[in-house]
């Protein structure tokens, strides 16, 4: 592959279609907070960002060294994004149906970890991606890794306003639609898996 316009375009298009689950899951946090400062955003962002420029590196690094393990390993994507989204869907679900004032509080002072999960659970997929850019020298593929991510930064910016759009006009409710999302996107992930 060469430097030239398909290469940015193909970029870009790669980077929006990875970052869908990380929308879904910027919507869903926006939702769970609606009064989400931007610098929270924008550090939820960025860690989806990096989670998708980072994956498809790994992937890229396996293709390139380790092509036969990361094989082995490319069967547990689903059951693994399937396990975290569950899990973290469930865990918003049912603080939206347990809802309390000091949950609330709780919730936003407790986030790093769900939001590190949640980066996991949607980029992981992104591994894949290794083996499309396979062909890419490793500056490309770097280059290919932060158009990407620059891509899931602004898509998930968005869903997170939007989120928070909503999140303030359903109130408690959102935590509940939250997980809901969250559960869906595990399922289609892993179901689309199998298709």
């Amino acid at each position: 592959m060469e430097w030239s316009l398909v290469f940015f375009v193909n970029s870009i298009l790669l980077g929006a279609g990875l970052a869908m689950d990380a929308f879904s899951v910027s919507l869903a946090n926006g939702l769970h907070d609606p009064k989400m400062k931007k610098g929270k955003m924008s550090g939820i962002a960025g860690v989806f960002a990096g989670f998708q420029a980072l994956m498809p590196m790994i992937g890229w690094i396996c293709v390139h060294t380790l092509l036969q393990v990361f094989q082995s390993f490319e069967k547990l994507i689903p059951w693994i994004a399937l396990f975290l989204l569950l899990y973290i869907g469930g865990k918003m679900l049912w603080e939206g149906l347990h809802h309390s004032d000091e949950d609330e509080e709780t919730a936003r002072h407790s986030g790093i970890s769900a939001l590190l999960i949640q980066g996991v659970a949607t980029s992981i997929d992104a591994l894949s991606v290794g083996f499309t850019i396979s062909d890419y020298g490793l500056l490309m593929a770097i280059v290919c890794a932060l158009i990407i991510a620059v891509v899931t930064f602004i898509i998930c910016m968005a869903g997170l306003e939007i989120g928070k759009r909503f999140g303030t006009k359903l109130s408690n409710k959102a935590d509940i639609l939250g997980g809901v999302i969250l559960i869906g996107i595990g399922l289609e992930i892993f179901i689309t898996s199998f298709i």
